[in-house]
């Protein structure tokens, strides 16, 4: 489901989009900003959780609907990024016109070559000199390989720098604030579990699946909008004492994790 998440508008569902199990998330992207291009109701920003934050997605969400993808990424998975001592890819300077990379020491790279990946995304690895890497004075914080150099995979130009420039973003106290909104998708959710069974389907197959998740969104759009025709206020986030619950240890708790976002026109 997307909804608005304006402070002073009610918050209505603006597109359901229903997949099959496997589609993964992140392929709903596309579909579902085409739908709301449709509807000429594309936001802004499009709030999202790390399902949908794939590099190839935050640019190309921006490139042909001009919205911004606000949502974490994963971190980098290197061991230099982990200990943050090491040089990850973040300390090397890449010149993408001369198609060299150059390292913390001011090395530069040796070889170049676009391949692609799994997914049929452009890939690049880069490979330092043998010889040169291995005289090092800070090999140790560059690679734990006793004889191979240095070597680096890099996305294409846009998807990489979108992939950095969120990893920054995203450690900031302002970035975390925009990204808190998107918590009330959650409300979303378990309004339309407790309200219609939003969880289960009460018939076979994609399309009638589909008309019934469209149906409940309707309804719950009716039930906000005469909430805020009354001027019901939102309800406040219910909290619990952490020792309380603790202490009922009878009680079976689980946490999950839903896969859910919301947009911001």
């Amino acid at each position: 489901m997307t909804e608005i998440c304006d402070e002073n508008s009610p918050r209505f569902i603006t597109n359901v989009h229903t997949t099959l199990s496997t589609i993964t998330d992140g392929q709903a992207v596309p579909p579902i900003h085409e739908a709301l291009a449709l509807k000429t109701l594309l936001p802004k920003e499009h709030l999202m959780d790390s399902g949908y934050t794939a590099s190839e997605y935050l640019v190309n969400s921006k490139t042909d609907h001009d919205v911004e993808i606000i949502g974490p990424v994963r971190p980098d998975p290197s061991w230099q990024a982990k200990a943050g001592q090491g040089f990850d890819t973040t300390n090397f300077v890449v010149d993408w016109d001369n198609q060299v990379v150059t390292c913390p020491q001011g090395h530069k790279s040796t070889k170049w070559i676009p391949r692609s990946d799994v997914k049929g995304q452009a890939i690049i690895d880069i490979r330092f000199l043998g010889s040169t890497c291995r005289a090092c004075p800070v090999r140790s914080k560059c690679t734990k390989s006793k004889t191979q150099p240095r070597e680096l995979s890099i996305q294409s130009p846009a998807r990489q720098m979108a992939l950095q420039s969120r990893r920054q973003q995203q450690q900031t106290p302002e970035w975390k604030e925009t990204y808190n909104q998107r918590a009330g998708i959650e409300a979303t959710h378990s309004q339309g579990i407790r309200r219609s069974a939003l969880r289960r389907s009460r018939y076979i197959g994609l399309v009638k699946t589909h008309l019934q998740h469209i149906l409940i969104a309707s309804a719950l759009n009716l039930v906000r909008l005469d909430a805020w025709l009354s001027e019901i206020p939102f309800a406040k986030t219910r909290s619990c004492d952490l020792n309380d619950n603790l202490a009922k240890r009878s009680r079976n708790t689980s946490l999950c994790t839903r896969t859910t976002y919301s947009s911001k026109l």
